[in-house]
């Protein structure tokens, strides 16, 4: 299994960072860590040099931070990409967030950030992991446009199924968290679409599938059990199909 989207860089495992990548390393292949700041991008990066082979990064620009983050930090983020590439197998995430950004001009910036990180992913051809939420349809509509020949991953995907269709129909990938454990609604998305087009993905801390208990990779094993529950497959067929996907998607 991989859990292709979490944040074990939050300070959330300061506590228990060893104690739940050893957890992670019993059950899963690899996982991604995904920055979400210029500060999240240098954990990642350090992840991947404390767990060589298992951890590996995505670095970008969460859409709600970069309305929070003065120009010249994005900036300091882009430039450090740059100078990290090869330690780094996505763009993200990055994208659109319309449920916490509600006024135009910071819907613009978030636009404008966007499209900052899909160039990026087109000049080192990198696959790009897109945060979109509220804002499905006009994120797919803008990579659509201005992404080139890349890999692109709508992670942690909650929009309406007539636009995850649209997703699918285009090649990209639709990632799937931890909250199919508990969601119906996640359940008749994940019924749409083709497991050739699916990853899986805890984004832990968040959405665990135990009450009470914080998120963490190794609990993505409860999204590969429902997508094989709602596809009535076997579980390891899942985890087979969806680890595949995510190695062929990351280069890993």
């Amino acid at each position: 299994m991989i859990d292709v989207h979490c944040h074990v860089d939050f300070k959330d495992f300061n506590k228990n960072r060893e104690e739940v990548m050893a957890r992670a390393k019993k059950k899963l292949s690899a996982i991604v860590d995904s920055g979400a700041t210029l500060g999240g991008n240098r954990r990642a990066l350090k992840l991947v040099e404390d767990y060589k082979g298992f951890a590996h990064a995505a670095l970008g620009f969460h859409p709600v931070n970069a309305i929070k983050a003065d120009l010249d930090i994005i900036e300091k983020a882009v430039k450090e990409i740059h100078e990290n590439i090869d330690k780094t197998v996505a763009i993200g995430e990055t994208g659109l967030d319309f449920h916490e950004v509600k006024d135009t001009e910071s819907r613009n910036r978030q636009v404008k950030v966007f499209k900052t990180f899909i160039d990026l992913a087109n000049e080192y051809e990198m696959p790009i992991i897109l945060h979109a939420r509220d804002a499905e349809l006009k994120a797919f509509e803008i990579i659509k446009k201005y992404s080139k020949d890349i890999e692109v991953i709508f992670h942690c995907y909650g929009g309406d199924i007539e636009t995850a269709h649209k997703i699918v129909d285009e090649s990209y990938y639709i990632s799937f968290s931890t909250i199919i454990a508990y969601s119906n609604y996640h359940e008749e998305i994940v019924e749409e679409i083709p497991i050739q087009n699916i990853l899986t993905e805890t984004d832990s801390p968040y959405l665990s599938p135990f009450k009470g208990q914080k998120n963490e990779p190794s609990f993505v094993e409860e999204a590969v059990k429902k997508i094989a529950d709602v596809k009535s497959l076997p579980v390891f067929k899942v985890d087979q199909k969806t680890g595949r996907n995510a190695k062929k998607v990351f280069d890993i």
